[in-house]
């Protein structure tokens, strides 16, 4: 028997199982009682009515957090087929109480540690804290797991009579066969949690017997029945509840999605097949029979191959529906579950193949079905701003990731972007900017989107900065610049400036920038302060945003630069002249980037400086040399030069001078391999070179040579090959270059004209 006392009754239950639901709520309109004990936070009994509201569509998660560390938090999801729901919209229904019953979470976030980073699964304080015996059960009965038994049991039956009494008898067998030993140390740790957990909800019924309830349904989990049966507990149970710590706790209720329902996201009371659920719940809602019910999830099955473009027919639904059921038949059971309709997809849907299945699992098995709140639910104003925002400018949150693409000279694309972007700052990336090449980046961006429920609590916190997106962003942004110790750190930040447009903080920060910028010597922090400049006078440049302002510190660290690089470059070890040899190619960019022919004649003298440097490594001396010639400042002939001084032995000791010639190629040749391959004199001074070494000077090099040719693909590799193949004979000297026919050229200007949409000329 479920009865404490004729007029208290406990119902057992999984919390997100489609057949529990379905049987407590036909149970409760048999029982008809005067009011509900649920087990969840009490702190939220102030907001349970929400769930009643017809905007509000599942699933959706219980939020309660410490309002002064919002990342003290948890969770406590809902989903249709969520008992718990059911049984609370059956009370706000009938117009009869309903209150949660667990311990207060006031006492479970003044004891919890430091909060998990964002992207971790959050916690759940009613995880089953004893799945083992289930497993001895589902063992027992012949099931490989008890997630599969409890299905077959409990959430795929059809018929619900007399389950909640056999679910009590279970438990009451397990806790007894599991009970620990008296004699063992006190309680501590989640055993301790657990008893204490249970000793509320005991207190909680007696509470409302005292207030004259006369028939009272209670709804936890199955695990806890047994502990609840008994009621002559209540000196134990306060003393076990005395001098718990406790905090202000605030409740609210969030979109949530199956995806973090599942067990894959770390909840601790998750099911392994969400989407499975639903479809379930669906069917006992319209009163599909069991051949109706696979028809359908089938068809959904074969829907979603197709859209993937495999081949899914009717035909193959049918073929897939009649299997599932004689495989049902000859494991004794009444109906198809979850198994066999798996089964019968792989087999006639999926050809056997195991990749389209898992395509399944995730899309139909789990699903990323996301929930929503109405509009007019209490929410801190941050909330509210951000809500209204996204409204406006039609970014809706969805799980799924997505891409968006903004031209930013459109008013309501560069909203887009300034919103994304103050997230950001926020520490919230609900958007993550994907680089683009070539010019149009100036104006175009391409974001990815993808909206996890856990942004609610950062959107919590984030409040402390301000009440609008706007004013929170701006004050984050202030703090990050006060706290800002290096030009690096600054330079990157004012990037983030320009493109959330809060030009009141870049004032600000830029003249941090100027003050440091003044007094820095640090040559590599000035080399990693430029690119995000440049970057900012870009962006700056077509926002129409500060770029005056950024160029005027750009110049300035540049001159700085000038100066100091050739004294920074000696006596680098490997390590540092690998991070300097990267930091080249960075400022490289920059002054191509300003396109500034005062910048790039400074530049080219300083990396002459460095090249002719005796005691600079040769990466970063071999670097200065190809950056040289690519630009036009050296013609192969002077390159030529250096390389035969570079890596001549001049006297040095046999394996020091392979090192530095191999360092000295391996920076000169990293990069682009076109260049080797399509001059013909720099490939003669090479392949020269590596001829004309003695067979001592060739062996101690050859392993240093390799892992400089290792870097560059196997097609680049072969062409390689096939210029050798061609034989020095070929390659002894410059070939002439053919004679050009400029009546033959003149014949495809206009074709070539055509193709490229201007107006011929010749």
């Amino acid at each position: 028997m479920s009865l404490i006392t004729p007029t208290i009754r406990l119902f057992g239950i999984r919390h997100h199982g489609p057949g529990s639901a379905r049987s407590l709520r036909r149970a409760l309109v048999e029982f008809q009682p005067d009011i509900l004990l649920i087990e969840g936070p009490p702190e939220a009994n102030g907001v349970m009515h929400w769930l009643g509201h017809d905007l509000l569509e599942p699933p959706v998660a219980l939020l309660t957090y410490h309002p002064a560390e919002p990342r003290r938090a948890t969770y406590f999801p809902f989903a249709i087929f969520s008992p718990e729901l059911q049984a609370i919209r059956y009370a706000l229904a009938q117009g009869i109480p309903a209150r949660f019953m667990d311990i207060p979470q006031g006492h479970r976030l003044a004891v919890m540690g430091e909060p998990p980073p964002p992207d971790a699964p959050s916690p759940e304080p009613t995880a089953d804290p004893a799945p083992n015996p289930f497993q001895l059960l589902a063992n027992a009965a012949g099931y490989e797991d008890h997630e599969s038994w409890w299905n077959q049991m409990v959430e795929e039956r059809q018929d619900g009579t007399a389950l909640f009494e056999a679910i009590l008898e279970v438990m009451e067998a397990l806790r007894a066969e599991t009970a620990a030993d008296p004699t063992d140390q006190p309680l501590t740790g989640a055993a301790l949690f657990e008893a204490r957990r249970e000793a509320t909800m005991r207190q909680t019924i007696r509470q409302a017997q005292a207030e004259g309830f006369q028939r009272l349904a209670v709804i936890c989990g199955a695990w806890h029945t047994a502990a609840l049966r008994h009621l002559d507990t209540a000196e134990a149970d306060t003393a076990l509840l005395a001098d718990m710590a406790r905090v202000p706790v605030e409740a609210t209720w969030v979109p949530w999605t199956y995806g973090r329902l599942g067990y894959q996201s770390g909840y601790g009371a998750g099911v392994r097949s969400p989407g499975w659920y639903h479809h379930l719940w669906e069917a006992s809602e319209k009163g599909w029979d069991a051949t109706t019910s696979s028809v359908h999830w089938l068809t959904r099955v074969a829907r979603l191959l197709r859209e993937q473009d495999l081949d899914a027919s009717a035909a193959h639904v049918i073929e897939a529906v009649r299997l599932a059921e004689a495989v049902a038949s000859l494991r004794g059971r009444a109906r198809p579950g979850l198994g066999e309709l798996n089964e019968a997809t792989q087999s006639v849907l999926c050809f056997g193949a195991a990749e389209p299945l898992r395509l399944v699992q995730q899309a139909l098995v789990v699903s990323e079905r996301m929930g929503s709140i109405p509009p007019d639910m209490p929410m801190v104003p941050l909330q509210r701003d951000l809500y209204r925002q996204q409204q406006r400018l039609k970014l809706r949150p969805q799980p799924e990731e997505s891409k968006l693409k903004l031209d930013v000279r459109q008013a309501t694309h560069l909203e887009r972007s300034q919103l994304l972007h103050r997230l950001n700052l926020l520490g919230l990336p609900w958007g993550q900017m994907l680089q683009l090449r070539g010019q149009q980046g100036t104006y175009h961006e391409v974001w990815k989107l993808k909206w996890r429920p856990d942004f609610a609590v950062l959107v919590v916190e984030a409040s402390l900065w301000g009440n609008t997106v706007h004013d929170a962003a701006q004050a984050r942004a202030h703090w990050l610049g006060e706290q800002a110790a290096d030009l690096p750190t600054l330079t990157t930040l004012l990037d983030q400036l320009i493109l959330a447009d809060l030009p009141e903080v870049l004032a600000r920060v830029m003249a941090r920038v100027e003050d440091l910028a003044a007094v820095s010597h640090d040559v590599w922090h000035l080399m990693d302060a430029l690119p995000p400049l440049v970057q900012v006078w870009r962006y700056g440049s077509a926002r129409q945003s500060g770029a005056h302002m950024v160029r005027q510190v750009i110049d300035g660290l540049l001159t700085r630069l000038y100066v100091g690089l050739p004294g920074a470059c000696p006596a680098l070890n490997d390590k540092s002249a690998e991070e300097m040899l990267k930091r080249l190619v960075a400022v490289q960019g920059v002054v191509n980037t300003l396109d500034d022919a005062e910048h790039m004649a400074n530049w080219h003298n300083t990396l002459t400086q460095v090249a002719d440097l005796r005691q600079v490594h040769g990466l970063v001396a071999g670097k200065c040399c190809r950056l040289l010639l690519e630009a036009g400042v050296w013609d192969v002939a002077a390159t030529s030069q250096r390389l035969r001084r570079a890596v001549g032995l001049g006297g040095q000791a046999l394996p020091q001078w392979a090192k530095e010639a191999a360092d000295w190629l391996d920076g000169f040749l990293q990069g682009s391999i076109l260049l080797l391959l399509h001059d013909q004199l720099l490939w003669q001074v090479l392949d020269e070179w590596i001829l004309g070494l003695p067979t001592a000077e060739f062996e101690a090099i050859l392993p240093l040579v390799r892992r400089t040719f290792n870097r560059y693909s196997k097609a680049e590799r072969r062409q390689i090959g096939e210029l050798l193949r061609r034989g020095a004979a070929e390659n002894s000297s410059p070939t002439a270059a053919p004679s050009f026919d400029h009546g033959r050229a003149a014949q495809t200007l206009p074709l070539i004209a055509q193709l490229l949409g201007i107006e011929n000329t010749s």
